[in-house]
């Protein structure tokens, strides 16, 4: 069943801005905010215990080496037993910490998802996404990218806290522990305190700057790569959906190609992912390998002064590699934050067209003029005043005389094609704002619009039958009857059978299942957009007569080419195509 909208206002069309806080800020704000919070506020407890850990770590670590050096076998199974109290407590702590962490990452895209979905459903915007091509796959974006936003966004974020925890801690062993570097330039003495602190940020902020130079243009690389895998992926997709018709035309080979085609372009855009990823592996690599013995190669003049131990010389190794890596959070993360911002990129241009749904209409030329208006009006009559239709890209379409539509007559819509016939149902649906005038709808009447070839969900034939109201709301009995009386006596033991409905029915029967959907929901206006042409002349007939008997109070009005159907109904609009001379005019 399908309700009258009414136009958007100015206000909603506006560019509606969408930022990477605007994203994560509601669910954190949400109804689910103290489930969220308290399991975030438990990761970060467990984050901080296992940097607590570390810290220990690397205090037994000097003890340890230095037990070695001084062969001291006494304290050997002591620091064994210590040893293994903090492993076991690290690997019990990662443990959870990573279960907590994929339940709060599930549960945010869970959110996300049902956000998402109801925006993208709501007010029609699916649609107008589609029709006017506003962003590539939306399936994807909220499949995939809901996925990827939610866990890698929890990721970066816990990891990044952790590193700067991690930082300061270490930061202030490694101080204490190298101590300061002096030495002199000119015959001036010059003393660097926490000398292995600044070569550790140093040796970061240079990697970053090379690594951000170097991988900078995987984002948008990254960003065409999801495009052209999920076009790939939809192009297998409508061809399994297909099969049938592709089968009878003989049309393997060009389907082939096509597919063929489209993953040339995941192939090519791989190649600029292969490139690119090779010099940033090459820096990464390069970078990782030197701080293997950086440390040790700054703290060795001072180790050889006898300055400290070797027990020492490692724990000053180890902190610097902690300090180094807290530093190098950003290089570290570089592939992620890559992927993360292609992903958000992604979702800020489709949460951007959901909500703005109108953009494109409102700059086009067929709306300059203010558009097709839809309102709700206190009657029961559907009016149309000055109506006239036009393509997306203003060119004049038709114009449709003033109608009143009253409960209980029969209008046939006819003209050639092209003229305008579907537009207009898809006019008093809502669906189409290209053109002028305006149309009063009746604000509590039950509208239902059947096109050519409904919509059959896949799932139980009772479902499909009683689209899109759930099964439920009717019982097997009044389905069967609907079902017999539109000659669907085969499948009245099927209703609880599942299966891909649009596959399993003829077109014919397809149109039949359509008109027992009528019967069950008795609308109050009934919009039949040649509904009935894959039926033959008795079955259509039929179907009329059934509609005539069944809906008396109901407004039928049928989009046909048959002049058979003219004698089911009272009033005749037709519809011609604008002469050219008018539309230059």
């Amino acid at each position: 069943m399908t309700n009258l909208t009414p136009r958007a206002t100015p206000d909603q069309n506006e560019h509606h801005k969408i930022t990477a806080w605007s994203l994560i800020k509601p669910y954190w704000v949400s109804e689910e905010r103290w489930i969220a919070w308290g399991l975030l506020v438990a990761i970060i407890a467990m984050n901080l215990t296992v940097v607590w850990i570390n810290v220990r770590l690397n205090d037994w670590n000097r003890d340890f080496y230095n037990a070695l050096q001084n062969k001291d076998a006494k304290q050997f199974p002591h620091l064994l037993m210590i040893f293994t109290g903090l492993a076991f407590g690290f690997i019990i702590l990662a443990v959870y910490g990573r279960y907590l962490r994929q339940m709060l990452g599930f549960r945010w895209r869970q959110w996300l998802t049902t956000r998402f979905l109801n925006e993208w459903l709501g007010q029609g915007a699916f649609y107008r996404i589609e029709r006017d091509r506003l962003a590539d796959n939306p399936d994807q974006r909220i499949s995939d990218d809901l996925q990827s936003f939610a866990t890698t966004t929890l990721s970066l974020t816990l990891d990044l806290l952790s590193t700067v925890v991690t930082l300061v801690s270490f930061i202030m062993i490694l101080w204490s522990l190298a101590g300061a570097l002096t030495f002199a330039l000119g015959g001036t003495p010059i003393t660097i305190p926490g000398y292995m602190v600044w070569a550790a940020a140093l040796y970061a902020v240079f990697g970053s700057l090379v690594i951000q130079k170097v991988g900078h243009p995987l984002v948008s690389i990254n960003y065409q790569q999801q495009k052209v895998e999920a076009d790939f992926r939809f192009g297998l997709i409508r061809l399994r959906e297909n099969a049938e018709q592709i089968a009878l035309y003989d049309g393997m080979d060009t389907e082939r190609n096509n597919a063929q085609g489209l993953f040339q372009h995941i192939r090519d855009n791989w190649w600029r992912v292969m490139k690119y990823t090779k010099r940033l592996t090459f820096v990464l690599s390069f970078y990782g390998q030197i701080a293997i013995i950086f440390p040790i190669v700054v703290a060795a003049p001072r180790y050889f002064a006898g300055a400290f131990t070797f027990g020492v010389l490692m724990q000053i190794s180890q902190a610097f590699g902690t300090v180094s890596d807290s530093f190098s959070w950003f290089i570290n993360s570089y592939s992620t934050l890559v992927e993360w911002r292609a992903t958000v990129n992604r979702l800020r241009e489709f949460g951007r067209v959901v909500h703005s749904p109108r953009l494109k209409e409102s700059v086009s030329p067929a709306t300059e003029h203010g558009g097709i208006n839809l309102h709700y009006i206190d009657n029961d009559t559907l009016c149309t005043e000055h109506l006239r239709l036009a393509l997306p890209n203003g060119t004049p379409l038709s114009e449709v005389r003033d109608i009143a539509i009253k409960p209980g007559s029969r209008w046939l819509v006819r003209g050639p094609s092209g003229a305008g016939k579907s537009t207009l149902i898809r006019a008093l649906a809502g669906l189409w704002p290209f053109g002028e005038g305006s149309i009063d709808a009746p604000v509590d009447a039950r509208m239902m619009f059947i096109p050519q070839q409904s919509y059959l969900p896949i799932g139980t034939l009772k479902a499909a039958l009683t689209y899109p109201s759930p099964a439920d709301d009717y019982s097997d009995e009044d389905c069967r009857e609907a079902l017999r009386a539109c000659r669907l006596e085969d499948y009245l033991e099927r209703l609880h059978e599942s299966a891909h409905w649009t596959r399993v029915l003829s077109p014919g029967e397809q149109q039949r299942l359509a008109g027992a959907r009528v019967l069950l929901h008795k609308p109050d206006y009934l919009f039949l957009d040649e509904a009935t042409s894959a039926l033959d002349p008795d079955n259509e007939s039929r179907l009329y007569k059934l509609f005539m008997e069944r809906l008396p109070k109901s407004a039928i009005v049928s989009v046909a080419h048959r002049e058979s159907l003219a004698a089911y109904h009272h009033e005749t609009l037709d519809i011609e195509r604008m002469p050219e001379e008018r539309v230059a005019a």
